[in-house]
């Protein structure tokens, strides 16, 4: 079974999943008003190689992502079926709306990943906040939840925030791994990694599925996902993406899915 499609239940089963957020692509194309690097054709070859899944975080501005690689993507994951897409970013903005035209277009994501960037974030940089955040977002997760689209809320390691994870409907919580990153190596490590290690049990506790992104890479990668069980889903792009400029698209992608293999045994 493709572990981005469990229940949330089952996260001890089975390797943490793969997916390749392509944003970078798209950044690199932007530069120029041309039609390449094409994101869906990276996309292709992510999955082909064996990804199981694609990010995408589509912020108003389009510094990335645009509108038309929204519907193209979604398109081509029509075509892997067996693969997960999963739309980013903050539903205050642009996000639901994004969400709504893909449900109607019988297209909607497997997940959703609500993020509380602000439009001049170069990129994300916190979580949400509770009980602050709770009233505006339970309406946007329900509407989610109602379009058939698995909802995750990006979360810095607080274990205390969990419990109102779930109350206000979320289904999983993507932890914000970049204070994790910053230590990995140096002697602040342990204790980074405790708070990821305690906030993982207790979103499993909650009957929550767990994801992990944000300055991951071939380095820190495996010795992450040894430390934080459960973790279900690893979103990767940055890191990924400036991999594929001097590997390829699929030899990096497999050199991350043996970083997590490595991590399983």
């Amino acid at each position: 079974m493709n572990p981005l499609l469990t229940t949330g239940l089952d996260a001890h089963r089975g390797l943490t999943a793969l997916s390749v957020n392509v944003n970078l692509v798209a950044q690199i194309r932007n530069r120029r008003p041309l039609n390449f690097p094409s994101v869906t054709r990276l996309a292709e070859l992510a999955l082909q190689a064996g990804a199981q899944g694609i990010t995408i975080h589509p912020r108003p501005d389009q510094r990335h992502i645009r509108t038309h690689d929204v519907f193209e993507l979604a398109e081509l994951m029509q075509q892997w079926p067996q693969a997960e897409f999963n739309v980013e970013g903050n539903p205050l903005h642009n996000l639901m709306g994004l969400l709504r035209e893909l449900a109607a277009k019988g297209q909607a994501p497997q997940q959703c990943t609500f993020v509380p960037d602000d439009e001049s974030q170069p990129t994300s940089d916190h979580g949400w906040r509770f009980p602050a955040d709770a009233a505006r977002l339970a309406p946007l997760i329900a509407e989610a939840k109602a379009l058939g689209i698995r909802v995750s809320l990006f979360m810095d390691p607080l274990p205390e925030a969990m419990s109102a994870v779930r109350q206000v409907g979320a289904d999983r919580v993507e932890l914000y791994t970049e204070s994790y990153a910053r230590a990995h190596g140096t002697a602040e490590a342990p204790a980074v990694l405790a708070a990821f290690t305690a906030t993982a049990q207790a979103a499993l506790r909650e009957g929550l599925g767990i994801n992990a992104g944000h300055d991951l890479n071939r380095d820190n990668l495996a010795d992450f996902l040894r430390a934080v069980h459960g973790v279900q889903e690893v979103s990767i792009g940055h890191a990924l993406i400036a991999d594929t400029l001097e590997f390829g698209m699929v030899d990096t992608v497999r050199q991350y899915l043996r970083c997590i293999h490595q991590a399983a045994t």
